[in-house]
């Protein structure tokens, strides 16, 4: 298995997810999803414009062909008390409960959280027993949490955006954590930042991570400029460290042809009867955001 595997190739893809409105600023995408019971699970983020709401609700779908979804669930901002929501992450426990982690933005900040809901089944999610797992602080929002349960171990990467300076918190790096139980975290650092001069420059979000023999490999988001933010294109680090990433390539390994480029959020699910599936956030024509798969 090489990390062309993992590279996104949209003319091989379908769309999912449709945006509510095929009009710019209104996105269907974010996408985290698991593969359990015969049946593939989805999490992802309805966005409309700034000013019409941003990220207002997060939906949890199922699938029996990975493509056509039914809906199960959707979680409002009012429920999570949140001005917005961002990329959320579904996991099943070891012991086959279920995790909906939301990535919840502070009124009138630019502060973001992560909070957790636990349930015994995807449909089960009530935002009223939620609870904060990554808190951020004064000087740090935290946001859309990727985490692979291995060996015992729960590993997490999570972008995080500087606060002191309100013009430069759309910058990002990824910071690293493990746990034992997936609730308390013990950061390790940062695994991943943007170069100066190149691509990523203005910032680096991991958006999927694999174990390969004695390497890691991570998908993650990049962007230039803080023009480009919400037009992130994919690029490929790698490491000996889940601690420890580095940018491979001068170019993203993955865009749309389409505005302003955007191919971001993507998610791996290995499927029980081999192969994976891809799923991603692909800017259309339209400058509207849909939510693609690809059988792979």
């Amino acid at each position: 298995m090489t990390i062309e595997d993992f590279l996104p190739a949209p003319d091989r893809s379908t769309v999912a997810i449709e945006p509510a409105r095929p009009v710019a600023g209104h996105w269907a995408g974010a996408p985290s999803a698991v593969a359990s019971d015969g049946l593939i699970y989805l999490a992802y983020r309805l966005r409309r414009p700034v000013g019409e709401g941003r990220g207002y609700a997060v939906a949890i779908a199922r699938s029996a062909d990975g493509e056509r979804f039914e809906t199960l669930l959707t979680i409002g901002r009012e429920e999570m008390d949140t001005e917005s929501l961002e990329r959320p992450t579904l996991v099943r426990t070891p012991e086959g409960r279920w995790r909906l982690y939301l990535s919840c933005a502070t009124y009138d900040t630019k502060h973001w959280r992560v909070e957790v809901l636990e349930a015994d089944e995807p449909s089960g999610f009530q935002a009223a027993q939620r609870r904060v797992v990554l808190p951020g602080d004064p000087k740090t929002g935290v946001k859309d949490p990727v985490i692979v349960l291995r060996d015992g171990v729960w590993h997490l990467w999570a972008s995080c955006h500087p606060l002191a300076e309100a013009d430069e918190a759309d910058q990002m790096v990824t910071d690293y954590a493990t746990s034992a139980d997936g609730i308390e975290w013990t950061w390790q650092g940062t695994a991943l930042s943007g170069r100066p001069g190149t691509w990523d420059a203005r910032g680096a979000r991991v958006a999927a991570v694999r174990f390969l023999d004695d390497k890691v490999v991570a998908l993650y988001d990049g962007r230039a400029t803080a023009a480009e933010n919400y037009e992130e294109k994919t690029g490929v680090a790698v490491g000996s460290d889940p601690a420890q990433l580095t940018p491979i390539g001068t170019e993203p390994a993955a865009a749309s042809p389409y505005a302003g480029g955007g191919l971001r959020y993507m998610d791996i699910v290995d499927l029980p009867g081999g192969g994976r599936r891809f799923y991603y956030e692909y800017t259309r024509a339209d400058g509207a955001h849909e939510l693609r798969t690809e059988l792979r």
